[in-house]
């Protein structure tokens, strides 16, 4: 079967400049180095002129190669600046390879940023009609999707209003509706889904999921490895640029996040000048972090070790009521606890001064088995309004203990230890 998409030895060069530190590039700097450049392309007019020391080169991807039948759904999943954008840019024909080469057979439709595809100052109705034109279809094509695709994005209020108003919720809405209700043989869709809410983003999923009953390919770039998994029937692995893995969604992710632990430190943080981690109108939270009892920077946790998670956050409106939700997930996508902070006494549930707030959940020893889990966030506000959600903040890694196994060397098919009492007599 030919394959709608095949990737042959794709390679994407980008040349880096550097910024000299302000104060150290005077007028004669500037003028040396023109007239040096002038004089090496006089002295060697067909040489290609090396890269000077404030430039250079970048590989997003090195000769990365694949195939994509029709009806695949397939995941791609990598760390921040692993090549998974640059790939999906060059697929939706948005940038050029450097070498190698890419065949596509079919009407691609893509989902890379908000607002993709949109010219802010038309209407929500006008970007409908024209994202279809964009992807060839008539406009008896489109009107006949039209009210799927209102109905969708849930934006009936606003479809009038100019898309500069809308939020990026409402953008990633309608533009996901668009893309998906044109019928494009092939959808491609990067992360912009997590600016959705936690019901839009189960719609998404859903709709992608259905797909395949028409036949249509759907490529998913997502950090949220419980979606790839449930969505996906195939996931590439990208690391450095370079396919490192290509194969069943289960064991791929478990590769990837075998490779996370390898090389993370059991925080993440995020300035608000970034927008935060995570925010609604009301707070932002800007570190999320696994810690030891020892208080360590990089803490081995254990079976036989209590541990905690400690969010950190800006509450942003005077009187707000702050809620928080941690969800923790094995490799396998199985939801193993959630926890809300509604016992902490001193301030769920009370009007917070704005400012500063640390919130710290602790996990008692012997509650986790060893293995790799998935720790995700919820930010609500009082009476679960203005809910946000993220998921796969952080991996954790937790290791064998030494007291719980015993003499006991086999596996554990439980994703939790815990030591229970136990009791012999003689009857």
């Amino acid at each position: 079967m030919t394959p709608v998409i095949s990737v042959e030895n794709l390679s994407k060069r980008y040349v880096i400049g550097h910024l000299k530190p302000a104060g150290q590039t005077s007028l004669r700097d500037v003028l040396s180095a023109g007239a040096k450049d002038i004089v090496r392309k006089l002295a060697h007019p067909f040489t290609a002129t090396a890269l000077g020391p404030a430039h250079e080169e970048f590989w997003a991807l090195k000769d990365i190669t694949f195939d994509i039948q029709q009806g695949d759904r397939v995941g791609i999943i990598g760390r921040n600046g692993a090549g998974k954008s640059t790939l999906l840019k060059i697929l939706s024909r948005i940038t050029e390879p450097t070498s190698g080469k890419v065949s596509i057979r079919g009407r691609v439709a893509s989902l890379l940023e908000v607002g993709t595809g949109f010219h802010p100052e038309l209407s929500g109705r006008e970007n409908i009609f024209l994202n279809g034109a964009i992807l060839g279809m008539s406009k008896a094509e489109i009107t006949k999707q039209f009210d799927a695709i209102v109905d969708f994005a849930e934006v009936e209020r606003f479809l009038d209003t100019p898309v500069k108003h809308y939020s990026s919720g409402m953008y990633v809405r309608l533009a996901f509706a668009v893309a998906a209700h044109l019928e494009p043989e092939i959808l491609i869709v990067d992360e912009v889904l997590a600016v959705g809410d936690a019901q839009f983003q189960r719609k998404c999923l859903g709709k992608m999921g259905s797909f395949k009953n028409d036949g249509r390919t759907v490529i998913f770039v997502s950090h949220n490895i419980g979606a790839v998994n449930a969505l996906c029937t195939r996931v590439l692995f990208v690391d450095k640029g370079t396919l490192l893995m290509d194969g069943d969604p289960n064991v791929v992710s478990h590769k990837y996040l075998s490779n996370q632990t390898s090389h993370a430190v059991l925080r993440v943080d995020e300035t608000v000048a970034n927008g935060g981690l995570l925010r609604n109108s009301e707070a932002i939270v800007t570190r999320l972090e696994v810690r030891d009892d020892l208080q360590s920077d990089e803490p081995k946790i254990d079976t036989d070790s209590p541990f905690q998670i400690e969010i950190q956050y800006i509450v942003l409106k005077e009187g707000a009521s702050i809620g928080l939700n941690l969800i923790v997930h094995d490799s396998e996508n199985n939801c193993i606890f959630g926890s809300i902070n509604n016992h902490e006494s001193v301030w769920y549930g009370r009007p917070m001064p704005t400012g500063d707030y640390r919130s710290v959940c602790h996990i008692p020893k012997h509650f986790l088995n060893s293995g790799l889990y998935r720790v995700s966030l919820v930010l609500f506000t009082r009476e679960f309004t203005t809910q946000v959600s993220k998921s796969d903040l952080l991996v954790l890694e937790i290791h064998d203990g030494k007291f719980v196994r015993g003499d006991y060397s086999g596996s554990y098919a439980s994703v939790t230890r815990p030591l229970f009492v136990w009791k012999t007599a003689k009857i």
